[in-house]
């Protein structure tokens, strides 16, 4: 595992935090006893196969 020589400064330990964006998940419609929903691609077996209820 890497380890610092020397200690980083708080600035540039912010700095670089801040670079890390997060980002929205790729919705996909999926149609559920005829109305259609917008859910995660990666759930959208899920709520298919009613492992998951959708909330709207």
């Amino acid at each position: 595992m890497a380890v610092p020589k020397r200690k980083m400064s708080r600035s540039n330990t912010r700095h670089r935090r801040a670079q890390w964006k997060a980002s929205l998940p790729a919705l996909v419609p999926i149609a559920i006893d005829g109305s259609v929903y917008q859910v995660p691609r990666r759930l959208a077996k899920a709520y298919q196969r009613g492992l998951l209820a959708p909330e709207d």
